[in-house]
């Protein structure tokens, strides 16, 4: 069986959100054009590590460019997300491996999703030598989500996606530590339990 590749080139829209109530809520990453709708489910720090890492992306393209590629400082507010995940969410994949590009002559960042694989191998350096053939491997590798944006489209995933993880409970005043509706035990007060 080869390779299931989910091409979206451009997107209509590709968003980051989430399903569940804050402290139980399951994070996608989410690509629709048309008709056609591809959910992938992620961990929390994966949405963030890839907000971050576009947003730092862009801006060394704006740097090495001089300022004259098409990438604006701030997401423009006519490509601003605010909308909920098209429904049904339905998960293709959880995702193992991403990874980022600018394509410099299509002026494109390329974002990539691979599904999370798990692996065998007797020492690390053969796990880490399996791991890349399984990557590289175009024909048999494991289903991928590949999106390719304008630098605003890119600007504007990544600001909705830190939002999006931002929004989850509020921190204990006392620990930092993030509130359930229920309270939490807080180190802090040796153990006893905080309310909201």
């Amino acid at each position: 069986m080869s390779r299931q590749v989910f091409l979206f080139d451009p997107p209509d829209r590709f968003v980051a959100g989430t399903v569940g109530l804050p402290g139980r809520r399951t994070f996608f990453l989410q690509a629709t054009a048309g008709p056609r709708v591809t959910s992938v489910a992620l961990e929390k720090t994966q949405v963030a590590a890839l907000a971050e890492r576009m947003d730092e992306l862009l801006d060394e393209v704006v740097r090495r460019s001089g300022g004259s590629a098409p990438v604006p400082a701030v997401p423009p507010t006519d490509v601003a997300d605010t909308a909920p995940l098209d429904t049904p969410v339905e998960e293709e994949f959880r995702v193992g491996t991403m990874a980022l590009a600018w394509d410099g002559e299509e002026q494109r960042m390329i974002v990539e999703a691979q599904a999370l694989v798990e692996l065998e191998a007797e020492s690390e350096e053969d796990l880490a030598e399996a791991e890349e053939r399984l990557l590289q491997d175009e024909e048999n590798g494991p289903p991928m989500l590949r999106v390719r944006l304008t630098g605003a489209q890119a600007r504007a995933f990544a600001k909705r996606a830190l939002e999006v993880v931002n929004a989850g409970r509020p921190p204990c005043p006392l620990c930092s530590l993030p509130l359930d509706p229920e309270g939490h035990v807080c180190p802090r007060q040796n153990g006893y339990r905080r309310g909201a």
